[in-house]
């Protein structure tokens, strides 16, 4: 027959609570930060398309913009040389087929009289009116793939950082399994301690961190 002692359930000390607690909010955050950082990781590599969109289409908008400075500058030297000889015919002929951003300059810069006043610019170049649209454009273009690269390295640190948060709630669930395993009293309270200040920092820590939940 069962004495009234062994008939009465095992009283569970506070220090097995603690532990359970432990294991299972570490459990819970520990998943939650492995989530949170495969879904930076994929933020980071829809950023790093767009990067390169962005990029290959600033490379493509500057190769044409330099091809119509190319052909601004060729027509302008066969301007030059018709107006030099006193062709007028094949002077106009050139310059009826100036591109449109070519001629507006052209205008402003024969209206400052370049050919008598020293102070005027040498060439339409220097004038402010002359702006190619394609090269403006690749300019726009370059600035927005340097703000989606920033978007990549910013996404690529919260990721690491949930990585980070990973190892640290790793941490508390060693501390929470190892003093399960230890005999003396005092030094399992001290390593629940250890392990409840590792999870509640990193937890603090990581309610500081932006969190993604587009599907």
């Amino acid at each position: 027959m069962a004495t009234p002692s062994e008939q009465r359930p095992a009283r569970v000390g506070w220090q097995e609570v603690l532990v359970t607690g432990l294991l299972v909010l570490a459990a819970v955050a520990t998943s939650w930060s492995s989530y949170q950082a495969t879904r930076w990781n994929g933020e980071q590599a829809l950023a790093a398309g767009r990067t390169s969109g962005i990029r290959i289409e600033a490379a493509r908008t500057a190769s044409l913009g330099e091809a119509q400075t190319q052909v601004d500058v060729a027509t302008f030297i066969a301007w030059s040389e018709a107006d030099r000889t006193g062709d007028r015919d094949l002077a106009d002929y050139f310059v009826d087929r100036f591109r449109p951003e070519f001629k507006t300059a052209f205008d402003a810069w024969v209206a400052t009289d370049p050919l008598t006043d020293s102070t005027a610019p040498a060439t339409p170049f220097a004038m402010p009116e002359y702006q190619v649209a394609a090269r403006n454009a690749a300019l726009r273009l370059d600035a927005q793939a340097d703000v989606s690269a920033a978007t990549v390295q910013r996404n690529v640190l919260r990721a690491s950082n949930y990585v980070l948060s990973v190892v640290l709630y790793a941490t508390a669930l060693f501390f929470a399994g190892i003093s399960t395993k230890i005999g003396s009293r005092r030094l399992r309270t001290v390593l629940v301690a250890c392990g409840w200040a590792v999870f509640l920092g990193t937890v603090v820590w990581v309610a500081t961190f932006p969190v993604s939940v587009q599907v």
